[in-house]
């Protein structure tokens, strides 16, 4: 499980230090790839293991799971962390998550995602008011 707000910093060569408490998990490889709301989504490699399967039972005849199936695979890299702990992100994903210099590395339970620090905050104060409104649950009997 993936937890946690990490601001980091994009080498000039487009490199990424993981955060140091999830380098061992990531360590024998990682998928990165396009996400939802123009950040990357990290997996580690059984995750998206467990995803391609669950693609693979979808239904190819269904419009939104060719496309969606289409994007995740296509922008999909994989990477293997060097023994510092980072990972290069591929330009075309950078330019897709505008990340220039300053990021954020967050914790999405079975994921990471990557941000541009600016994207982040923008989407957290925009998002923040409505998680605090829900009045309804999100995962009933849960929360």
């Amino acid at each position: 499980m993936f937890l946690g707000t990490h601001p980091l910093r994009l080498d000039d060569k487009g490199r990424l230090f993981l955060p140091a408490k999830y380098r061992d998990e990531l360590s024998g490889g990682l998928v990165i790839t396009k996400g939802q709301e123009r950040c990357l989504y990290v997996f580690p490699m059984a995750e998206f293991e467990r995803i391609t399967d669950a693609l693979a039972t979808a239904p190819v005849t269904a419009k939104s799971v060719r496309s969606y199936s289409r994007v995740l695979f296509a922008s999909a890299s994989d990477e293997v962390p060097d023994k510092s702990g980072r990972i290069t992100i591929p330009a075309a994903l950078r330019a897709y998550a505008a990340l220039d210099r300053d990021c954020v590395v967050i914790g999405a339970n079975a994921r990471l995602e990557i941000w541009d620090a600016p994207s982040w905050e923008s989407y957290l104060e925009q998002e923040e008011e409505s998680f605090s409104d829900l009045s309804e649950e999100v995962l009933p009997g849960i929360l």
